[in-house]
């Protein structure tokens, strides 16, 4: 997965209120799915449907036991969205300060064989 990829798919399942929540908690301990929904106003279809959002994003992972379905954060993915934010960071950090750069050469006056 690009760096982009990583991005995409990481805002975009953080950009919901009740999968932060799952990540959160998920990130403390083990939970079977249907335990998860146990914590929201919403249907189990609907929690499953946060879960497996959250693990295209690599957030969480999911593991069957018998007819039980168990959710942990995945170790570091935290970790690895916000190095690919930090390089997002860096690369407009980058292309922010070679622009000053270039505004401040047009703006300095062109010396002459006389000033020399």
């Amino acid at each position: 997965m690009t760096s982009s990829d990583l991005l995409d798919r990481g805002f975009a399942a953080l950009s919901d209120p009740t999968r932060r929540d799952i990540l959160a908690r998920t990130m403390e301990r083990e939970y079977a799915v249907s335990e998860l929904a146990a914590h929201y106003p919403v249907t189990f279809a609907a929690i499953q449907r946060h879960v497996a959002v959250l693990e295209a994003a690599g957030l969480v992972s999911k593991r069957a036991v018998h007819r039980h379905r168990y959710v942990r954060a995945t170790p570091n993915a935290l970790d690895d969205l916000g190095i690919a934010l930090m390089a997002l960071r860096d690369q407009w950090v980058d292309r922010v300060t070679r622009m000053h750069e270039v505004i401040d050469q047009t703006r300095q006056p062109e010396q002459t064989d006389g000033d020399r």
